[in-house]
């Protein structure tokens, strides 16, 4: 019987279980996070904010192929984590976009408004990165779901910093420098999983 392989079908099996478990929490955390920074972004006009929003629902929807590719093949796998390349990379086309569209003078975000949206986001994306850790190394699709959620940290600090920054100075300029360097964040990571994705399918048989 130990050598039947039943032992680790039934490991795979649990493990499977476990991480669809978690990507389900997470993506309902971000789905719920998505509405609340929507909101904020539009009332405080904040591009800083926005550009986390935009980020919410890409990992929500990241997320959710995640989860219908749990217990898939590898190839399937690397399919999914070059799709949410694809989506983060989408969401920096979008911040860019945002930031030429409002110039070089837009007005003041309302700091209030913008920092208690940040506040939420913060602690909504520490939950999802904790939740995430644990299964960091099981697969390239797990890793490229614990990056999005790490960028989301990295994103919620630099929002909530960025609300104190513009209180301190009551200028806009604060809210375009965190926008620019998340836009930089998001390019990083969109070319890094897109690297590592092509990469595990190059080894992978068709």
């Amino acid at each position: 019987m130990g050598q039947c392989g039943c032992s680790g079908d039934l490991n795979i099996a649990a493990l499977a279980s476990r991480q669809k478990r978690t990507l389900l929490w997470v993506m309902m955390i971000n789905f719920a996070t998505f509405g609340l920074m929507v909101t904020g972004s539009l009332l405080s006009g904040s591009s800083a904010l926005l550009s986390g929003t935009l980020d919410n629902l890409g990992d929500a929807s990241a997320y959710l192929v995640s989860l219908a590719v749990v217990s898939a093949s590898a190839r399937a796998k690397a399919w999914a984590a070059l799709f949410k390349s694809a989506l983060i990379g989408l969401a920096a086309v979008a911040v860019l976009g945002q930031l030429l569209v409002k110039g070089p003078e837009p007005p003041v975000p309302i700091v209030g408004i913008m920092a208690a949206a940040a506040l939420a986001n913060l602690i909504a994306n520490i939950a999802c990165l904790v939740l995430l850790t644990p299964h960091r190394g099981d697969d390239v699709n797990m890793a490229s779901v614990w990056e999005c959620s790490r960028n989301d940290v990295f994103e919620g600090v630099g929002v909530l910093l960025t609300a104190g920054l513009v209180f301190l100075t009551g200028s806009t300029y604060p809210d375009l420098i965190v926008a620019v360097i998340l836009l930089a964040l998001f390019s990083r990571s969109a070319f890094t999983l897109g690297r590592n994705a092509l990469s595990q399918m190059r080894q992978q048989p068709a």
